[in-house]
């Protein structure tokens, strides 16, 4: 293992990914002692100023400095993600197992994943915000309905495989309870497809918040997440390009290094894969 892991580190871009996400993980984490402003101050007289010593980032419409709001931004955009990556994956492996394991269950589950699967993600997200109402909590309870569908059909489908190995049909044979196959032996071993499926999903929540909070149907603007400081910015961008440029860098940056560190996860987790590391 410690050699595999030596191979993924002379990748650069996973070394590389792996190192931004650490550096905003702990900017986010460190927040309040990294900023120079409160992200809330409101200085009318220093609005719209550029960038410079005082501003590294520049201040926004309503004189609040950009660079505390990033770093603040960083801390809510990446909890969202976090707390939607666990709850789609709890709901979503007891579904997939479910599906993969028992035979009855598999139909009525699938279907209702299909047919959460066939609307657009961010539609469905909009839809159910709509009807849940736009704040930090119900965001997250509707990217975690969003993205639990995708979850379900990759345990499903791991399950599959792993429920007709004799080791499976071995621990039946001597007794062992049902949930302690499923929990123990087929879980521990569709462990690598479900780590590199949250990988993903934490990048495709940051996104997804930061789309929502754009449209102005996500978390309310008091928040300084990312996509609420684009949507806020936009009208001033003609005379104040920093107020939506810093944000989306972040935005980029966060969701390029989740999608190289799972890159370098699924290389490290999938045998195939690992022969040519």
């Amino acid at each position: 293992m410690r050699t595999l892991f030596a191979k993924l580190s002379r990748r650069k871009l996973v070394l590389a990914g792996a190192v931004i996400l650490a550096s905003v993980a702990l900017l986010a984490l460190f927040a309040p002692w990294m900023t120079p402003y409160d992200p809330t101050a409101l200085k009318i007289l220093d609005r719209l100023q550029s960038p410079r010593a005082a501003h590294w980032f520049g201040t926004d419409e309503l004189g609040r400095d950009v660079f505390s709001r990033v770093i603040f931004g960083a801390r809510y955009s990446l909890m969202i993600g976090a707390l939607v990556v666990l709850i789609s994956m709890f709901c979503g492996v007891l579904l997939g197992l479910a599906a993969g394991f028992f035979r009855r269950l598999d139909g009525p589950i699938m279907r209702l994943v299909d047919a959460m699967m066939s609307f657009p993600d961010i539609l469905l997200a909009i839809a159910l915000v709509a009807v849940l109402g736009a704040s930090m909590t119900n965001v997250i309870l509707a990217l975690a309905i969003v993205y639990t569908p995708r979850v379900a059909r990759v345990v499903r489908a791991s399950t599959l495989v792993v429920r007709e190995l004799l080791f499976i049909e071995a621990a039946r044979a001597i007794g062992i309870s049902i949930w302690r196959i499923l929990f123990i032996h087929v879980l521990q071993n569709i462990a690598s497809p479900i780590l590199v499926q949250a990988t993903f999903i934490f990048a495709y929540a940051v996104l997804a918040e930061a789309g929502l909070s754009f449209l102005g149907v996500g978390v309310p603007p008091v928040l300084p997440t990312w996509g609420s400081m684009i949507s806020s910015g936009q009208q001033f961008s003609h005379q104040a390009f920093w107020l939506v440029v810093f944000p989306g860098i972040a935005i980029i940056l966060s969701a390029l290094s989740l999608q190289m560190v799972g890159d370098g996860f699924r290389d490290l987790l999938d045998p195939k894969l690992r022969k040519a590391l």
